[in-house]
């Protein structure tokens, strides 16, 4: 069992969540967890991972002019995987009991990057789609320098650049889906992330 997230750092994420939609954290994730994480991803060949792609469902497809990175989806029966989910389930709760957001279940994949690849920018989920409804994003990235590039920046609805984050080793960035366009610079160095979304069930649409 993952020690339990701090009340006060689930409150401090609800109201920044409630005042402007997304918070950049660097100790949400124990760092003996994080570790463990880098350890797995740094040790996967890229052939075990699947090249991403855009869309959902039957419209999913491979399009290597908007992303170019590939994934492996976190499975909850793996020991390693289990750890990150745990975290994740209690940031869940946490938010729920704050903010009565109805978040239902937890998606997350690694995301890595090789050298020259980018995620162009786009939103995760449609306005009112009501099922994506929080993205998280976290980095295993040591000894990251600026010139490596691979930055995420995240926009407001207008266009304007809010925050541009450098995917250094813990960094730890929550946002509202459907309110904030983002995108993942080109990478000069492999990018190593694990990427989240928060939705609410079926059922709860209108919510």
């Amino acid at each position: 069992m993952v020690s339990p997230l701090s009340e006060a750092m689930l409150d401090v994420i609800a109201e920044a969540l409630v005042e402007q939609g997304y918070i950049v954290l660097t100790d949400l994730v124990p760092v003996d967890i994080s570790q463990v994480l880098f350890d797995k991803v740094h040790s996967t060949q890229v052939d075990e991972l699947k090249p991403a792609a855009i869309g959902r469902g039957i419209e999913q497809q491979l399009n290597a002019d908007i992303r170019r990175d590939r994934i492996r989806w976190l499975e909850a029966q793996n020991p390693q995987d289990a750890l990150y989910l745990d975290v994740m389930a209690q940031l869940k709760a946490g938010l729920n009991r704050r903010l009565f957001m109805g978040l239902f279940d937890y998606e997350s994949h690694y995301a890595v990057y090789q050298p020259g690849a980018f995620y162009k920018k786009h939103v995760d989920a449609l306005k009112g789609s009501q099922n994506r409804i929080l993205t998280t994003v976290f980095f295993l990235n040591p000894d990251w320098q600026a010139a490596d590039g691979g930055e995420l920046i995240i926009y407001d609805e207008a266009d304007n650049e809010l925050e541009r984050i450098a995917p250094k080793m813990g960094q730890f960035v929550i946002f509202l889906s459907e309110r904030f366009p983002h995108e993942v610079m080109p990478t000069l160095a492999e990018r190593r992330s694990i990427a989240g979304w928060f939705r609410v069930s079926n059922s709860m649409h209108g919510f």
